[in-house]
């Protein structure tokens, strides 16, 4: 994967307009994502003295909330971030607050909490997609978009990082259910300030669409089909890495090690989504997909055979390099390869495969974990994302010829910007990354 000359910075990324009170917008309505689920689980446990109901209950809201993330990301895409978001957050806020003050006091009924919290995961506003899409809008330079998707993965990251901490502040001087009500007020907030913010006024609607069966041909091109692939093999990796990293240091009674392993898997997944996005690359965002799943899979396989500790540290510091780079590129894909009108329910595929193969593998590795060896297991949990790198190697074969370099956009988003001026970042696009994940036809060079 050679590179080209200087990247923007992510400096410049900030200093574009409207950027910074847009994705602060964004952030702050998503750390309401990283408190809810540690808060859900606590408030429920407290009121209902069972951790089956509690497991239930947060069960019920992230199967609401993850599969039908595509469904409300299509409304956002059909109508605009200003007529939805807004409901969708009123609902949201509406429902985590029921919650909180069902929860409030013991003896709340286990069905009724069910219910509230599918309802509310339901509703769950697509904060994340919404600012993805946005992101193609405020920065139409490609190489500068990289740098955007990598510097909203990172914040990303702190922000569940920073979530379930915050919570546990909360707890020492509260109920547990005043987290779900900080919860609703921040996803409130967050969400109103990015529906009015002056980035989502020039969204354009994309109206109704004929969709297919599957989700790339739905959402977009053919190259959505690799970054769907690669999203679910990243997230089963991780989703089966948290358990199986307790079950290594339960072997060696080591119960001590299990939140720095994580904490180093964050840290690597942090430095290698700033340094990836700080290199223009010049070869193609499918092939840089592949290679990075392959090296992810590869390095968590290896972890597995870790003599001590201390080595599954630095393994799972070094798996961390390549997960928000393999993200970062899955969307940056996605991106490319939306429909006009579909970007960000393109997105919300990404988003959900990912989730739901973490979702998926967590179950999968509890069944394996003292059946087989351990080193098998790490094995197994890293097959997934290797075996997805073939999607974009069959995909460069059987792909079709890159569109024209003159076809224009006639609804989404970027379509006024594109037609205003900045033709410049759309060839910049070519050379950063290629159409749709392609290989460049040509090198474009833009003044930057």
């Amino acid at each position: 994967m050679s590179s080209s000359f200087t990247a923007p910075s992510y400096a410049a990324v900030l200093r574009t307009p409207y950027a910074r009170r847009t994705f602060g917008a964004a952030l702050l309505g998503r750390l309401s994502y990283g408190m809810v689920s540690l808060a859900l689980v606590l408030a429920v446990r407290r009121a209902t003295d069972s951790y089956a109901a509690a497991g239930s209950v947060m069960a019920v809201f992230g199967l609401t909330s993850v599969f039908l993330s595509p469904a409300r990301a299509a409304l956002v895409d059909r109508y605009g971030p200003r007529r939805v978001l807004p409901v969708m957050a009123a609902v949201y806020a509406a429902l985590l607050t029921a919650l909180a003050l069902a929860t409030a006091w013991s003896g709340a009924s286990g069905v009724v909490l069910g219910v509230l919290a599918g309802a509310a995961g339901a509703a769950t506003p697509p904060l994340g997609p919404v600012m993805r899409s946005l992101w193609s809008t405020l920065v139409p330079d490609r190489g500068l978009l990289q740098r955007a998707y990598s510097l909203d993965g990172v914040a990303e990251e702190l922000l569940f990082v920073t979530g379930p901490l915050l919570v546990g502040v909360l707890v020492k001087v509260a109920v547990p259910s005043v987290g779900l009500a900080v919860s609703a007020a921040l996803a409130l907030t967050g969400a109103l300030a990015l529906a009015t913010s002056p980035a989502a006024g020039g969204w354009a609607a994309a109206g109704k669409t004929e969709d297919g069966g599957t989700p790339a041909r739905s959402a977009g091109r053919p190259g959505l089909g690799q970054a769907i692939a690669v999203a679910a093999g990243v997230g089963m990796a991780l989703g089966a890495l948290d358990l199986l990293v307790i079950a290594f240091a339960d072997e060696r009674d080591a119960s001590a090690v299990v939140p720095w392993v994580l904490a180093a898997l964050s840290a690597g997944s942090a430095v290698g989504g700033l340094v990836y996005g700080a290199v223009p690359w010049r070869s193609s965002s499918r092939l840089r997909l592949s290679v990075l799943a392959v090296a992810l899979g590869l390095v968590l396989a290896a972890t597995g055979l870790s003599p001590h500790p201390y080595v599954l540290i630095v393994g799972a510091a070094l798996g961390g390099l390549f997960v928000a780079p393999a993200v970062t590129t899955a969307y940056l894909i996605a991106d490319e390869c939306a429909r006009p009108g579909a970007r960000t329910k393109a997105g919300a595929w990404v988003n959900t495969a990912l989730n739901a193969g973490s979702s998926s593998a967590t179950a999968g590795a509890g069944l394996l974990v003292g059946r087989l060896p351990l080193p098998v297991c790490f094995a197994l949990a890293a097959a997934p994302v290797v075996l997805s790198a073939a999607t974009g190697l069959r995909g460069r074969r059987r792909s079709a010829p890159p569109a024209p370099l003159d076809e224009e956009p006639t609804e989404g988003p970027d379509a006024e910007q594109q037609r205003h001026g900045y033709d410049v970042g759309r060839f910049s696009a070519l050379h950063s990354i290629g159409r749709c994940g392609g290989p460049v036809r040509r090198r474009m060079f833009s003044h930057r």
